[in-house]
């Protein structure tokens, strides 16, 4: 978005290992039912989110000429603010400081914000950039790349209002008006792909068809799941949209990490710095292609059979340890290049 935040690297370990920590009481404390967990889960957790969102808005909000992305990643940040303010509520629910009397209207509108303003919003406005740059397609209509992530938010917020006092009833219009609205936007994007002027399919071309194709698929167990109510099909919901989550994380991976590390080493002046195949070759990202989909298959597979979910596990292990590899091996390419690779001689 054209920002800079100091000291990121020191930034991004205080804030991964007190995730990481925070996560693992939270975990704890729904496990053993110690309500210490929980306050430590609030602490670390609640103290990360708040810190990263806080400070990225309070930078985003300096910008003087918005992008359509930039605007749209203001506010998934801001959805992000609320959704974690309701997580403190519900952990000190959890650990018995306070009554939590709207720990159930609370809980729907966590999720609900979490899903759609926070993950959701942070996709669609990234794309608004990302899909065009990357994948030479035609710009977004204007209406869609304006008003989208307001509509979002507005939507979210007015709701939670009203659920406040009628939970349910308030929702379930909610929840049909965002689903309608991202079978929508995953549509477009499906269209927008198929405009694209390199003609040339990659894993990441189909990493962003399998995702928006999940969307879909999610958004409309979750229609059908408005009127008769199975919950096999809310399981299903919950599958496909991580589904979509992860495909477009993916998708976005097998680009940056690449280009990153190219960039990087690049303007630093080595000639004999990898090229972005070289980083990551395009047949491993295709690899990682059928894992994904065959975890997300096994997952959905496994609502039906639950001895499935074993297979599942196995294969999220593999799909996030193919990841952890590629990193570990970008990493090493990029230290053996400033170790040992020639650079211009500038004079």
């Amino acid at each position: 978005a054209g920002v800079s935040i100091s000291s990121p690297v020191k930034k991004a370990n205080l804030i991964q290992y007190t995730l990481v920590v925070g996560l693992l009481s939270l975990l704890s404390g729904f496990i053993v039912g110690a309500d210490w967990l929980f306050w430590i889960a609030s602490v670390l957790l609640g103290g990360a989110l708040l810190h990263t969102s806080v400070m990225m808005i309070l930078r985003l909000t300096k910008i003087q000429n918005h992008t359509a992305s930039s605007r749209g990643m203001l506010i998934a940040l801001i959805a992000l603010l609320m959704t974690v303010g309701m997580a403190l509520y519900m952990t000190a629910t959890l650990g018995g400081l306070i009554d939590g009397s709207l720990y159930v209207a609370i809980k729907k509108a966590h999720y609900s914000y979490g899903l759609y303003g926070w993950i959701a919003l942070l996709i669609i406005s990234i794309s608004f950039q990302t899909i065009e740059m990357f994948y030479v397609t035609p710009p977004y209509p204007k209406a869609v790349s304006r008003y989208m992530p307001s509509f979002l938010l507005i939507t979210l917020t007015v709701t939670m209002l009203f659920g406040l006092i009628q939970v349910m009833s308030a929702w379930i219009m909610t929840d049909m008006l965002l689903a309608i609205a991202l079978i929508v936007y995953a549509t477009l994007i499906l269209v927008r792909m198929s405009q694209r002027k390199r003609p040339l399919a990659d894993a990441t071309v189909w990493f962003w068809r399998f995702g928006m194709g999940s969307l879909i698929a999610s958004m409309l167990s979750l229609l059908l799941n408005s009127f008769v109510h199975i919950e096999a099909l809310s399981s299903a919901m919950m599958i496909l949209f991580v589904s979509f989550a992860l495909s477009i994380l993916f998708a976005m991976f097998y680009k940056i990490v690449p280009f990153l590390t190219w960039f990087h080493l690049n303007s630093q002046g080595y000639f004999t710095a990898p090229m972005m195949h070289e980083v990551i070759h395009p047949k491993t990202a295709k690899k990682h292609l059928w894992i994904h989909v065959a975890t997300i298959a096994s997952y959905l597979l496994s609502v039906l059979l639950e001895p499935v979910m074993v297979l599942s596990a196995l294969l999220t292990m593999l799909s996030f340890g193919w990841v952890a590899y590629q990193v570990i091996r970008a990493t090493e390419l990029y230290r053996d290049t400033q170790e040992s690779g020639e650079r211009f001689d500038m004079g």
